[in-house]
């Protein structure tokens, strides 16, 4: 037996997209960029050093001094030896007046005079040690400096950009279809 059967056949719709791309172009020019540095400011001060010598000792020390030194020098010498003259003879004419207390005064005093006195060997530098005088003051010196600040120029720029919208296109591939069969059916 042959039983009445109904055959469906069906075909999809199918859609077709194009598609076209979006384009964007960016370029960046460079900035220009000015740098300049002044030079610093600089300013040296310095007080000039000084040296100062002392040979007035050394030439004494060689007996070679000025004329006006040699004359006060004698000049004290004279009066430190006058002095000394008088103690002495104030101190043997003492002694001579009070002869009654005993002792032989003038023959000690006779003794005293009449005697050399030994003189040391002893060995004398001249000019004596540090006899030269030195006095040495440094200089000084004053840096000062002024900082000059760079200056920077900038002149920017800005991005270009070139855009090509893109686009979305859809069409109907194939159309939509649906088949329907009748088998073993009798009419």
């Amino acid at each position: 037996m042959q039983i009445p059967q109904i055959r469906m056949q069906s075909q999809m719709a199918q859609i077709q997209i194009n598609q076209t791309n979006a384009e964007l172009e960016i370029r960046q020019p460079q900035a220009e960029v000015s740098i300049r540095q002044p030079p610093a400011e600089v300013s040296i001060r310095t007080t000039p050093s000084k040296l100062s010598i002392d040979q007035s000792k050394a030439f004494e020390d060689m007996n070679l001094m000025p004329i006006m030194k040699r004359n006060t020098q004698h000049a004290e010498q004279g009066k430190q030896a006058a002095l000394e003259g008088m103690a002495r003879r104030a101190a043997e004419g003492r002694r001579l007046m009070e002869i009654e207390q005993g002792g032989t005064p003038v023959a000690e005093l006779a003794k005293q005079q009449s005697g050399r006195e030994m003189k040391q060997l002893s060995i004398k530098f001249i000019p004596s040690h540090f006899a030269v005088k030195t006095h040495y003051e440094p200089s000084q010196v004053d840096v000062e400096v002024k900082r000059n600040e760079p200056v920077t120029e900038v002149a920017i720029h800005q991005p270009v950009m070139n855009y090509k919208p893109g686009s979305v296109e859809t069409t109907l591939k194939q159309h939509a279809q649906l088949e329907i069969e009748f088998v073993n059916v009798t009419v």
